[in-house]
């Protein structure tokens, strides 16, 4: 297994799997819980999981190296785990799944305005077509209520802005910090306030048993061991030996399975969605980053 993880291709899939089985497992706890009670708890059994390895890694790390990690995982973690919950009382796990894709696109734009990494031409002209098609999704996400859908939408593409800058600091202040150490270190800063938002978002107070809670408390296990916290590692330890762009195409097969999900679960699908889908994986297409020269050494 070990061996096997040591393969881009493989994590890759590993974490196109899971994370496009977040979209649907949100969708399932949000008949059980409240979005903020999801995305503290979340955070919380992450946090429990990680928090033996965490701790003796922030003690070894410098004040300036704390702090990035701390930065790190409020983008890369924190702030979008109660995001996308929230979204998702009025987006599809479709379509949140499909605008998820948009990760790379602002790995590109975030990187050229606060990074200084340099994009071809080609790669901009993905962006904007990145872009377009996001906006067909927005626009088409409204209904006949009004904008409420599309005001809750961008409320993912903004997740995706911040996973794109986490990756970033990742990849260019955190380089130097092995992704376990990383992974936990960043979730084990977070822990404590996601305790204390926890606590203030009522689910103490109003805990019920019964199946449909226990149910949702497994969906929430799963979101937070595997979807979280495994997944957190792997996926830091891809932008550190590979790069993030190349990690944040994980969001080529991301939207096949969450859409796969909704589909088995009676979600509409329209051809808009698709338009808007190819749209996306087509700048994210020409944004990747040009194959190796042959002379490097190859894996």
């Amino acid at each position: 297994m070990a061996k096997a993880l040591e393969n881009k291709w493989i994590v890759l899939c590993i974490l196109a799997l899971t994370w496009g089985s977040v979209f649907i497992l949100i969708k399932k706890t949000l008949l059980v819980f409240s979005p903020y009670e999801i995305g503290a708890l979340r955070m919380v059994i992450s946090g429990i999981v990680l928090v033996k390895f965490g701790l003796p890694a922030l003690r070894k790390m410098s004040k300036e190296t704390m702090i990035w990690v701390g930065v790190a995982g409020f983008f890369g973690n924190f702030f979008p785990t109660f995001l996308f919950p929230i979204a998702q009382t009025q987006v599809s796990s479709s379509m949140a799944g499909i605008l998820d894709t948009l990760v790379p696109v602002f790995v590109l734009v975030i990187g050229f305005l606060f990074f200084g990494i340099k994009s071809k031409l080609i790669q901009i002209v993905g962006a904007v077509i990145g872009f377009s098609g996001a906006a067909v999704l927005l626009y088409f996400s409204q209904t006949s209520a009004g904008e409420t859908q599309f005001l809750y939408a961008l409320l993912i593409v903004l997740a995706t802005a911040c996973y794109g800058l986490s990756a970033l600091i990742v990849k260019y202040r955190l380089g130097h910090v092995p992704s376990l150490q990383l992974s936990s270190g960043a979730i084990s800063l977070w822990l404590i306030p996601s305790l204390i938002a926890l606590t203030f978002s009522g689910f103490f107070t109003s805990f019920e048993s019964s199946p449909e809670t226990w149910e949702g408390i497994g969906y929430m296990m799963i979101l937070g061991v595997f979807g979280t916290a495994i997944c957190g590692v792997l996926y830091n330890k891809l932008i550190q030996e590979v790069s993030p762009v190349f990690a944040s195409t994980v969001t080529y097969l991301l939207p096949i399975v969450a859409v796969s999900w909704g589909l088995l679960d009676g979600e509409r699908f329209t051809i808009w969605y698709l338009l808007g889908a190819m749209l996306i994986l087509i700048g994210i297409y020409l944004i990747r980053e040009p194959k190796k020269k042959p002379q490097h050494v190859p894996r």
